[in-house]
């Protein structure tokens, strides 16, 4: 690896993914985080604070042209972690699969599903052989967990990210590669909403400290921001 070791995070204008930048950059890694868009975000900010430490790529996730963009401008670098935080979430606690507009469902699946494995198949050559790749999922992606309902196409989107990222690293089932599905739990964010238990504050420094440890354990682990095992 490096002697400072790097971090892609997809994903990093707001809530966790801007406290996850921040956090890395405070224990010293160089981090290349992605935002949306054009205009200036909080991530500009931070970059300001930490000089030298933080780059900023543009990158809307389902856009397809705009992964082999990234993946092109990013050629010949290495990164020790790719992860990607990048998602979005259902505003109706209580709309079901059966009930939710059709765009409503595409817009999620293709979030949270199928724009992370565009990612990670697009970037994974850049990450180091011993290094890690992850995803952002939920607790509330878990079969085995659920047991109350709610929330039933975000939950359908994080099962779904699950099982792909369970195929991708069968068919890697040579590599020492570490691979992660990370359950941050329920938290006070703008996606996360005021009612959520925890802050920030009080949950990236493990959230952080998880994704640094699993670096060491090669194969896919689905895990909460402690490291225990979330069932599938």
């Amino acid at each position: 690896m490096t002697d400072t070791p790097t971090l892609l995070l997809v994903g990093a204008s707001r809530g966790l993914g801007l406290a996850i930048a921040e956090e890395f950059a405070k224990r010293g890694w160089s981090v290349v985080g992605t935002v949306r868009g054009e205009g200036r975000t909080a991530l500009h900010e931070l970059a300001e604070r930490y000089p030298g430490r933080i780059e900023i790529e543009r990158l809307d996730v389902t856009d397809a042209g705009q992964i082999s963009a990234l993946r092109e401008r990013l050629d010949g670098r290495r990164f020790d972690i790719l992860f990607v935080n990048a998602g979005v979430a259902s505003s109706d606690r209580d709309e079901t699969a059966g009930s939710a507009e059709t765009d409503e469902f595409v817009r999620l699946m293709v979030t949270n599903a199928l724009a992370p494995m565009r990612v990670i198949e697009r970037l994974d050559n850049l990450v180091e052989p011993d290094g890690l790749i992850g995803i952002m999922s939920s607790g509330l992606g878990s079969v085995a967990n659920n047991e109350t309902g709610g929330f039933d196409v975000y939950r359908g989107t994080k099962a779904a990210v699950n099982t792909y990222m369970r195929s991708y690293a069968a068919r890697r089932n040579a590599t020492d590669r570490a691979l992660l599905l990370l359950a941050p739990g329920w938290i006070r964010t703008e996606m996360g909403g005021a009612d959520a238990p925890f802050g920030i504050e009080e949950t990236i420094p493990d959230i952080v400290g998880t994704i640094i440890a699993k670096r060491e354990r090669p194969g896919l682990e689905y895990l909460d921001r402690f490291g225990g095992t979330v069932p599938w």
